[in-house]
């Protein structure tokens, strides 16, 4: 049985291969740095079962979360693209977003990575100050596989995507971060930590497993 087209990610950190399914059903496969492309396609035919049932659970939640053409989701609200000749940058005009007629998506997503800083800031300032911990940096970023991060120096890092989510699971990443200023692992004591801080932890986190392939534009 020939191996389903799949995309290759050559990855200096990855230690070992991930095989992931997009929101479209597009299958990616991160390869460490030095591994042959042969061993993309074994993982791709040993994983085929898992790849159809993630598939058909993809599908499942695009149908559920129902979004309106020319329509994108902002921390639970609902905004209607309208393209303007001559627009360069995107602008948001209560529930319009006003956005260039060529190169609509990366002009979009620019925006959405403007807004990010804006949403995640204070948020995470907010977090920390209850917290009594302190953060070293933001960087906005737009992984596919990876919502957020800190680092052991403190240093933070969110997905411009968590936008497309409903505010209250951005505020469940926030609380998730600043967490691991305290605690870095994913130890009984880490989820005890979350717990206090975010009684809803485990039903937000669920939510992100199953639309998180919904979140893109």
């Amino acid at each position: 049985m020939s191996a389903q087209p799949y995309r290759i990610r050559r990855s200096d950190r990855a230690r070992r291969i991930r095989v992931s399914v997009d929101g479209n059903g597009e299958i990616e496969v991160v390869l460490p740095s030095r591994s042959p492309e042969r061993h993309a396609e074994q993982a791709v035919k040993e994983l085929a079962p898992w790849i159809e049932r993630r598939r058909r659970a993809v599908a499942a939640a695009a149908l559920e979360v129902g979004r309106a053409p020319g329509t994108v989701p902002y921390l639970g609200e609902t905004l209607t693209l309208l393209p303007e000749r001559g627009r360069t940058r995107v602008h948001r005009s209560g529930d319009r977003l006003l956005v260039p007629e060529v190169e609509t998506s990366e002009a979009i997503e620019r925006w959405y990575r403007r807004q990010a800083r804006l949403e995640v800031a204070p948020r995470l300032d907010a977090a920390c100050a209850r917290a009594g911990s302190t953060y070293t940096g933001l960087t906005i970023r737009g992984q596919k596989t990876r919502w957020a991060s800190c680092s052991s120096t403190g240093a933070m890092s969110f997905n411009w995507r968590l936008l497309l989510a409903p505010p209250e699971i951005l505020d469940y990443v926030v609380e998730h971060e600043v967490a691991h200023l305290e605690v870095m692992d994913h130890s009984p004591r880490f989820w005890r930590l979350l717990a206090s801080r975010s009684p809803r932890w485990r039903e937000h986190s669920a939510w992100l497993k199953r639309y998180g392939s919904t979140l893109t534009l």
